[in-house]
């Protein structure tokens, strides 16, 4: 007996819409999309983004370290090898070769990709999960400008006119620092059940780029400024289609991607 084939549609999976959303939101306002490696060495990961020794994100309980694996990195160092627990070593990367291009600034990137943190799996977290980083850098470089890059690219990033907060906070790698929240896509401020009342849900962290930071890449710290931000994208995903599990973009299950887009 002849059974006819069934016909498969192949689908986009969500995050690599996230990505490409990302994209064409970030190249209409004149930066370019950057990659790198996902197994970093710790120079680049931590010592060049002003990360101390002592820092706890350097444990073994944050970090994936590549055993056995060892360079000797742009510092004449030993480095050790780790999956990268950021997009933020990119940064450093695309300073470098920014300068030794010559090319003219601003320098204009943004850098989306996989990353891995040592951490247990639950709903809102995964041991491997994308981020997102922009890093503008230039003589114009504010916080001013920071706060209306943000307030764009989120509002196109989900259809809807939205607001961005910051609050002050630390990271090692910019000086001011600040965590960012953006209104509530739901209640646009008003308050919900989704944000708690509050009208806002974090999202990120930003600030501008600790000088230190721009020394590594090359770039010098007196003529120029930078200004960085970065979240998420599962976080931005599962707020726009509402899911509540991270897991379910990594489970394989197909119900989920032939909810997106057909290829």
């Amino acid at each position: 007996m002849q059974t006819q084939k069934q016909n498969i549609i192949g689908h986009l999976h969500p995050i690599t819409i996230a990505i490409d959303n990302i994209a064409h939101i970030f190249t209409k306002l004149g930066f370019d999309v950057v990659d790198g490696p996902e197994m970093e060495s710790e120079w680049y990961n931590f010592d060049a983004l002003n990360v101390p020794k002592y820092h706890p994100s350097r444990d073994m309980q944050d970090t994936f370290f590549v055993k056995d694996k060892s360079i000797i990195d742009v510092s004449d160092n030993r480095s050790k090898m780790v999956l990268r627990t950021h997009t933020s070593g990119m940064q450093i990367r695309s300073m470098m070769t920014h300068v030794k291009s010559n090319a003219e600034y601003p320098l204009a990137v943004v850098i989306p990709g996989k990353v891995y943190r040592n951490e247990a799996t639950d709903a809102t977290h995964e041991a491997q999960f994308f981020q997102v980083e922009m890093l503008y850098v230039g003589v114009d470089a504010s916080m001013a400008m920071l706060k209306g890059i943000m307030e764009k690219f989120f509002s196109e990033f989900f259809d809807k006119e939205l607001k961005v907060r910051l609050r002050s906070s630390f990271f090692p790698f910019t000086e001011p620092s600040c965590e960012f929240d953006i209104q509530c896509i739901y209640c646009i401020g008003a308050g919900c059940s989704i944000c708690k009342q509050t009208g806002w849900i974090e999202i990120g962290g930003a600030g501008v780029v600790h000088p230190n930071v721009l020394t590594a890449g090359n770039i010098d710290s007196k003529k120029y400024k930078g200004i960085a931000f970065g979240c998420g994208i599962d976080r931005m995903m599962m707020l726009k289609y509402a899911y509540d599990d991270i897991r379910l973009f990594y489970n394989g299950d197909m119900r989920v991607v032939e909810q997106f887009y057909c290829v």
